[in-house]
């Protein structure tokens, strides 16, 4: 049986690429939106889901922190993609040619100088994968897309300039998820422990809760903050750590969050990819 991880997004998105990058044994299996993906390992259909939380230029990923809590799937891995954009277009057609190119909306003004030179316009498409799929279909000669070599190389569709985006720093961060960890794992770059927790209604609960790091030498790389049920009193906490449970100093950290927690679930344990250095 062939081993699937499942991707949001058309064929060619970032995502397929992380799959491709990160699992290049598997088959990678596109899916509408994050739910799906997260239901497509749930019911059999992939072994691994592959998933964004943040990226360096535009921060967060919507509704992510929401999401793997409730998926009942497990971190086993992360992976780190450089977000490269190339301009693509059909074969034979130049850059002179082109009168306007689409893209997902967050993609156009990474490439604004680049456009501007050929005084090209920008156009947002509901996704930039999807927007070389269209253009593979409907053959419009003077109409260019934003997007990765791989959606070039899925819909023949000739590359005439890469890495044109303003800045070279842009890079999705992802999650590689599936329903049965592996917490034995020692990674050669050090390991990485996710975990949601909320804090008790008592003053100063959150600084209580974060002093066993600090005082157990563990260095938490993320802290973030969403609300709940929708209530404004109810606030969870998403937190990233350097190290393992089983190590002395994240044992004790944990246990110390846990006397200010109503609840401290943990979602991953798993290999610190060294692209974060």
């Amino acid at each position: 049986m062939t081993r699937r991880i499942a991707f949001q997004g058309e064929p060619g998105a970032y995502s397929h690429q992380a799959c491709r990058e990160a699992r290049p044994e598997m088959e990678a299996l596109a899916c509408g939106t994050f739910d799906d993906v997260i239901a497509a390992v749930r019911n059999g259909d992939a072994e691994l889901a592959m998933l964004p939380v943040e990226n360096t230029t535009y921060g967060r990923v919507a509704d992510i922190h929401r999401l793997l809590p409730e998926s009942g799937l497990r971190i086993e891995d992360e992976a780190f993609v450089r977000v490269h954009i190339s301009l693509m277009a059909l074969p034979g057609v130049a850059i002179e040619d082109l009168k306007k190119v689409r893209a997902h909306v967050v993609l156009l003004p990474q490439a604004a100088s680049f456009l501007s030179q050929y005084g090209i316009a920008g156009e947002a498409a509901a996704d930039s994968a999807g927007a070389a799929a269209e253009l593979a279909e409907d053959r419009t000669p003077e109409v260019g897309v934003l997007a990765s070599d791989l959606a070039a190389e899925i819909y023949g569709l000739d590359i005439l300039a890469r890495h044109i985006e303003d800045h070279d720093h842009n890079t999705t961060r992802f999650l590689i998820m599936g329903k049965t960890p592996d917490l034995s794992r020692r990674g050669d770059h050090g390991m990485m422990t996710t975990f949601i927790f909320q804090v008790r209604n008592i003053p100063a609960a959150l600084y209580k809760a974060m002093g066993g790091f600090a005082t157990n030498g563990v260095n938490m790389t993320k802290l973030e903050s969403y609300m709940v049920g929708g209530s404004f009193t109810a606030t969870q906490f998403y937190a990233d750590i350097e190290g393992h449970p089983d190590d002395p100093g994240v044992k004790l950290a944990l246990e110390e969050l846990g006397y200010f927690t109503e609840k401290l679930e943990i979602l991953g344990v798993y290999p610190r990819d060294p692209r974060r250095d």
